[in-house]
């Protein structure tokens, strides 16, 4: 590496003092600033597709109120915007309605071949209470929408003002009542026609089975290898079951 003359670089500092007022000495290094390219940043956010969960399972689970556990298989059906559950366990067969929302799945299933007269809910909860639904209706391949902003209560619990929107695009307005009751909560809706449900809370979702006591529900956490993680009952549970569904 070549040296530096210190009468040069002096002479140099002096030229530096005249014309831009920088005090140096021959044992001092001027630093220059450079800018250095950064990469560009990028414009959009890469985003992972949703894993599809049509397909066939394997499932364990355990029955609610503490009685026993159970094992069977599992076939998920996409129909267009909802899917179609369908459990065979030893003897019993069970069918029913569900409706996604990112890693939730809410159902609503009943016993035997189809799940006629079975609806199910999927609420998002909002910071302000407000709820924002994905409706689901066995036999019925488009899923609804409803949103609800509660007048009265704290928590889940109070009274809410409705709006939603059917599968054949009607509209319709009316009233809820979200209420505890067991280990889950109790919903009654009022649109016209007093229909009732009942669900439990995970985090910021809560999962809702309609259809009266023939109908229960089940709600599902996708894991990131795709397995199904569920907690289900029916109304009035006091104790839930809970359900694991890894893919074959």
């Amino acid at each position: 590496m070549k040296k530096n003359n210190p009468i040069t670089t002096l002479g140099l500092c002096a030229l530096a003092l005249i014309f831009l007022g920088v005090a140096c000495s021959g044992t001092d290094k001027t630093e220059v600033q450079t800018n250095t390219p950064t990469a560009p940043s990028p414009t959009a956010e890469t985003r992972v597709p949703e894993q599809d969960i049509a397909g066939d399972y394997s499932v364990t689970g355990t029955n609610e109120g503490g009685g026993g556990q159970y094992s069977g298989d599992l076939r998920i059906a996409k129909r267009e915007g909802v899917y179609q559950f369908t459990w065979v366990s030893g003897p019993n067969t069970y069918d029913g309605i569900g409706v996604r929302s990112g890693d939730k799945v809410a159902v609503s299933f009943t016993e035997g071949n189809n799940g006629k007269g079975c609806g199910v809910v999927l609420y998002s909860i909002a910071g302000d209470g407000s709820l924002d639904g994905k409706v689901g209706y066995w036999g019925v391949n488009e899923a609804a929408t409803e949103t609800a902003k509660r007048t009265s209560g704290s928590g889940l619990e109070g009274s809410y003002d409705i709006t939603g929107s059917n599968p054949n695009g009607s509209s319709y307005k009316g009233k809820l009542s979200v209420s505890k009751q067991a280990s889950g909560y109790s919903f009654a809706w009022d649109a016209g026609t007093v229909s009732k449900g009942f669900g439990v809370r995970d985090g910021n979702t809560v999962a809702v089975g309609i259809g009266g006591s023939q109908c229960a529900f089940v709600s599902y956490r996708i894991g990131p290898d795709g397995t199904l993680d569920g907690r289900w009952g029916s109304p009035g549970s006091t104790s839930v079951g809970t359900e694991i569904a890894k893919r074959k």
